[in-house]
């Protein structure tokens, strides 16, 4: 459930590359990128039970604002039983009228091997969502809406609530503020609100506010403070539903530093 950044995805770098031997210089439409970081947290979730991550992902973007990518990152089995990894998949279009921008994605989720428990049905985490998005100057927009069947997994069987009720229709409203500080150096603050359709008790919102620094050789660095909550302390003793699972609150307030180099 990685955070999809607009205007592509990923952040998408672009590098230049010398075409000839004149001075004229070329766009790559493909990018990369590799990350370290302390842990990974999407949408406030610990996701790696506050364990080092390592992430990657490679891009290719049209001039006529096609794009399509794929990005994958390490997680817990803790969190997510039976998993070791995400793999996102994802396309989509983007356009920009001069400080307005505008783009939908479409992205699949994969937790390969990962299923709830047997008397949860062995249901699969992988879901699909569709991501409109609009941005002005240094704000964006987006709502996430699932297409699948179920929001990660998240069903009557999974949560015992209900009768043969799944998730399919939750949104997730992801408001982004991203401002430029000069000499490399630059700040974001995130709002989200996950809306789990018939299990309002799983739903809940994120927050969070980073420092980014530019460095020398395509690297950066990232300082991000995030914390989720929810109405009812639904998840302050999460397990991931094996037998005598560890038990944790993934949704605390944490601090992640990560570095990224790009290609």
């Amino acid at each position: 459930m990685k955070r999809i950044l607009f205007t592509l995805p990923l952040g998408f770098f672009l590098h230049t590359a010398h075409a000839t031997e004149s001075t004229t210089e070329t766009v790559s439409p493909f990018s990369a990128n590799l990350t370290v970081a302390s842990q990974y947290v999407s949408r406030g979730f610990q996701q790696t039970w506050g364990k080092p991550a390592l992430q990657g992902g490679l891009d290719y973007a049209h001039p006529n604002g096609l794009f399509v990518g794929t990005w994958a990152s390490t997680v817990s089995d803790h969190f997510i039983r039976d998993a070791s990894v995400e793999w996102d998949v994802y396309t989509g279009y983007s356009r920009s009228f001069g400080d307005l921008s505008l783009g939908v994605t479409v992205a699949y989720y994969f937790y390969p091997g990962a299923e709830t428990t047997a008397e949860a049905g062995h249901t699969s985490f992988d879901y699909g969502e569709i991501i409109p998005e609009i941005a002005y100057g240094p704000v964006t927009v987006k709502y996430a809406v699932t297409y699948t069947q179920d929001y990660f997994g998240n069903n009557s069987k999974t949560l015992g609530v209900g009768n043969d009720q799944h998730s399919r229709g939750s949104g997730y409203l992801d408001v982004n503020w991203h401002q430029p500080l000069g000499q490399g150096w630059s700040a974001d603050a995130h709002y989200g609100n996950q809306r789990i359709k018939n299990f309002s008790a799983a739903s809940f919102q994120d927050a969070s506010f980073s420092v980014n620094k530019e460095l020398p050789y395509d690297l950066a660095a990232s300082l991000m403070y995030s914390k989720a909550w929810d109405k009812e302390d639904y998840y302050k003793e999460y397990s991931n539903g094996n037998p005598n699972a560890r038990v944790s609150d993934p949704i605390d307030s944490t601090v992640t530093f990560s570095l990224t180099k790009s290609f």
